[in-house]
């Protein structure tokens, strides 16, 4: 019973990789299991956000305060990833900005958003 309650203590206490790595595998099987562009381009935001996730939680210290120098503090935590994410993230609605733009352009060129219907319409002569 012991070890049971301490796994699920160990699996508590890192909550937020296991939400990171659900995001990561969901927004990767979206990805490669639709072809719907537009659901694409979310599975791609969802992974993105994943690793915003998984920096931001490596990046924490516990009892750590914002680098001001203060007497009364000792630990501080660092905040180049936190900056990082920040920087990534505008990046990342701006890419997404992007996407869905061309996603409009192929819906006017093919009249589809669907992969395979893209495809098809390629093909044919």
């Amino acid at each position: 019973m012991n070890e049971l309650v301490n796994l699920a203590g160990g699996l508590v206490a890192h909550y937020n990789q296991w939400v990171t790595v659900f995001l990561m595998v969901s927004g990767l099987y979206i990805v490669i299991a639709r072809g719907n562009m537009v659901k694409k381009l979310i599975g791609l935001t969802m992974f993105q956000s994943s690793v915003f996730l998984l920096y931001l939680s490596a990046g924490k210290i516990l009892g750590g305060t914002p680098p001001i120098i203060d007497k009364d503090f000792t630990v501080y935590t660092h905040p180049l990833p936190h900056v990082l994410i920040l920087t990534a993230i505008v990046v990342g609605i701006a890419t997404l900005a992007v996407g869905l733009a061309l996603v409009v352009r192929i819906n006017e060129a093919y009249g589809t958003i669907e992969e395979d219907e893209i495809f098809e319409r390629e093909d044919e002569p």
